[in-house]
């Protein structure tokens, strides 16, 4: 197989993950700006992240949010589904938009709250089984305001417990995802604030606990790719949330603000061996005033195209370069693989799989965003909290 066979092939495989919650109306806390034919149920939710996937051919699943979507039959939703040509995919809990979860969940000092915040994790995991989902995916907005507002070492004690209650309660082929994130809502300290208190809660965990990485949820000038090639040297990369930020958790389309970093994340990812199924790429987006699909679309052809350049990386002349230490050749290497314009290759990848060169024009002619427009009329759009 030649090289450039070896690429198309290996882009024909990838899978990318799209959320529910991104196909409905969001915002910022000034103002939800509602769009014509937004999703009322989680079964319209599928049905917008099936043509997503018809006209990419690389989103065959999506994760779902709870209680944003919660539904009285979860195998009848997962065959919903499977009649659209996807499936579900992870189930993310949520622990942060109830009144009683005000001064944390898991972590709360108060026992009720934390096992209110427990029972709802394992409820996850019964969700899973019923979707016949993989991945559990955890984030907590928990931590304090104020120094001395509780003890920082007794969250930590309180956090462990409950993950390894929901740990005991996985099963064979199911595996948690726990997430950070830095800061926001918690401003003096968060319960899971970077990828070190993740990976040390996941080693102490075992095999089936790996740390998801968020794409927006670092500082400034934080190095992702370095947090990613020792996770994935730790075996301890269980998956990816995509998405842009230009100041704190933007949830912009990935490959927006910084193409050039993702660029260095997939090739940290396909250089250590973290192409495959067991590192679960999905995105996480908020799409406040772009059209959702084709947002979406567009989201799923930029990791694409990061994913593309990453695999032309001439890895023979990029190790000889780092070996006798010429620095400029060995970023030389590099950048021609990211100057390259792989446009062309993805168009001719989707052809030989029987699929438009350009799904955005594919999706434009197929008149879904009309007819959802004309259709869904009346109900209540979904949103966040919905």
């Amino acid at each position: 197989m030649t090289e450039l066979a070896a690429v198309k092939a290996a882009l024909k495989t990838q899978a990318i993950e799209t959320p529910s919650w991104a196909y409905g109306n969001s915002g910022t806390r000034f103002k939800v700006f509602a769009q014509p034919g937004v999703p009322r149920t989680p079964q319209e939710k599928l049905d917008d992240a099936a043509k997503v996937h018809e006209f990419t051919g690389a989103a065959p699943s999506v994760a779902l949010h709870i209680p944003w979507d919660k539904v009285d039959d979860y195998a009848a939703l997962a065959k919903h589904a499977q009649d659209r040509g996807v499936k579900l995919g992870t189930i993310n809990s949520n622990t942060f938009q109830d009144d009683d979860y005000k001064l944390g969940s898991v972590c709360h000092a108060d026992a009720a709250v934390r096992r209110k915040a427990l029972d709802h994790l394992l409820e996850c995991v019964d969700i899973m089984d019923a979707t016949g989902s993989k991945d559990l995916k955890l984030w907590f907005a928990d931590g304090t305001n104020y120094p001395g507002q509780d003890d920082i070492r007794e969250r930590q004690d309180r956090l462990a417990e409950a993950l390894s209650a929901v740990y005991e309660r996985l099963g064979d082929d199911q595996r948690m995802l726990l997430e950070y994130k830095f800061f926001e809502p918690a401003f003096y300290t968060t319960d899971v604030p970077d990828w070190g208190t993740a990976y040390a809660h996941c080693l102490k965990l075992g095999p089936k606990a790996q740390v998801v990485v968020d794409t927006g949820h670092h500082a400034p000038g934080t190095n992702i790719e370095f947090i990613v090639a020792t996770l994935l040297r730790e075996q301890k990369l269980g998956g990816f949330d995509f998405n842009s930020r230009f100041y704190a958790d933007d949830d912009l389309m990935v490959g927006a603000a910084d193409p050039f970093q993702l660029f260095r994340i997939m090739y940290e990812v396909i250089r250590g061996g973290g192409f495959t199924p067991d590192v679960a790429f999905m995105l996480d987006q908020c799409h406040n005033i772009e059209a959702k699909i084709p947002a979406i679309i567009r989201s799923v052809m930029n990791v694409q195209e990061a994913t593309a350049k990453a695999l032309l990386v001439d890895r023979d002349a990029l190790a000889s370069a780092q070996r006798s230490g010429d620095v400029l050749e060995a970023n030389a290497v590099l950048m021609d693989a990211y100057n390259t314009d792989v446009r062309p290759l993805l168009r001719e990848v989707r052809e030989e799989v029987g699929l438009d060169a350009d799904p955005i024009a594919a999706y434009r002619a197929s008149g879904w965003a009309q007819r959802i427009a004309e259709e869904r009329v009346g109900g209540q759009q979904a949103g966040w909290g919905a």
